[in-house]
């Protein structure tokens, strides 16, 4: 089996993204099948995550794993993406638009798709195939796609919130983020707690790399340490005022001088746990690699609340799913 195994996995990197999500369509081989390289967190894994507020975990994922998610959100775009019907919706950090419209708002509880800037001729025509004109998709995959839902709820992850002390986790979103060559945008400074805020403040993310990150192809940047010296108080809520537009931004940004951020590159498979806290970045990707990621996060249900005026709500289709499976 071991050699099989080791066999199949050859097989798999040899591929590319589109042979390799017919082949796993034909053989139907799910991510579950497929184990995790590492099951917990070391002592030292947490102690950089409470000092820096984030921690890399090395070979949390298999190569199979990744190459399994890529393939299938390939399936999930040729199957699901209506570009005659979608509302041309554009994601980016530094634009408030990107809120603005009901596609976007109505998304937590589906599988919707938001594309990058400047990908549509005047006409209204993507000037390349959809999967390398999208920016991300979002923000059920954990609970309505079984693979992504496989790694979400894999043993490595629930194990690593128990370790940081989470007792009733739960997952509030998820996202695969394209961050194509030549294509994908930047990424502003930002704390995620300020888009999913809670009291008090209990928010982790999970990164997983399914390609390798690297400055050359705009890898994470963290301000090590801000999630204890940036308070949270720049948040995106629901607009107050009425329904136009749906959110608003208010309270300062953290500021934080270029020279405190560290780029941190990680290898294909690696998992970065993420504070909700702390301030990172990333940069446009001018390379001629892709660099796709999944991340979720979580957050505490119990003795926790989670703020009402979020612009991501759980809805009576979709409640917040716990993380722990036992």
């Amino acid at each position: 089996e071991a050699s099989n195994s080791h066999t199949q996995s050859s097989f798999f990197r040899s591929l590319d993204p589109r042979q390799l999500r017919l082949r796993l369509l034909v053989l139907q081989v799910p991510v579950s099948t497929v184990v995790a390289m590492a099951t917990q967190l070391s002592e030292e894994h947490l102690r950089k995550f409470q000092d820096d507020g984030f921690a890399i975990i090395p070979d949390a994922f298999t190569a199979e794993q990744c190459d399994v998610l890529r393939a299938k959100i390939l399936s999930i775009v040729d199957n699901q993406l209506d570009l005659s019907t979608h509302p041309k919706s554009i994601f980016t950090t530094d634009q408030q638009a990107r809120t603005n419209d009901d596609y976007f708002m109505t998304s937590g509880d589906k599988i919707r798709f938001f594309f990058e800037q400047d990908v549509f001729t005047s006409e209204g025509k993507l000037k390349d195939s959809p999967a390398q004109c999208l920016n991300k998709i979002g923000h059920a995959l954990h609970a309505l796609d079984e693979d992504f839902k496989s790694v979400t709820h894999s043993p490595l992850v629930q194990s690593a919130a128990k370790s940081m002390g989470f007792r009733q986790p739960v997952i509030p979103q998820s996202m695969f983020i394209f961050k194509n060559a030549k294509c994908g945008g930047t990424v502003t400074p930002h704390q995620d707690s300020s888009f999913l805020h809670t009291t008090p403040m209990r928010l982790t993310g999970f990164w997983i790399a399914l390609e390798d990150a690297d400055e050359d192809n705009a890898c994470l940047s963290f301000a090590p340490g801000t999630h204890k010296t940036c308070p949270v108080t720049h948040r995106m809520v629901r607009n107050p005022n009425g329904p136009s537009p749906p959110t608003v931004f208010v309270g300062d940004a953290a500021v934080v001088d270029d020279d405190k951020y560290v780029p941190v590159p990680v290898k294909k498979g690696s998992m970065v746990m993420i504070d909700g806290s702390v301030v990172h970045k990333s940069g446009a990707n001018h390379s001629d690699r892709s660099r796709n990621i999944y991340t979720f996060h979580i957050t505490e249900s119990d003795g926790v609340e989670y703020s009402g005026d979020n612009w991501l709500l759980p809805t009576a289709e979709l409640p917040f799913p716990c993380l722990f499976t036992d």
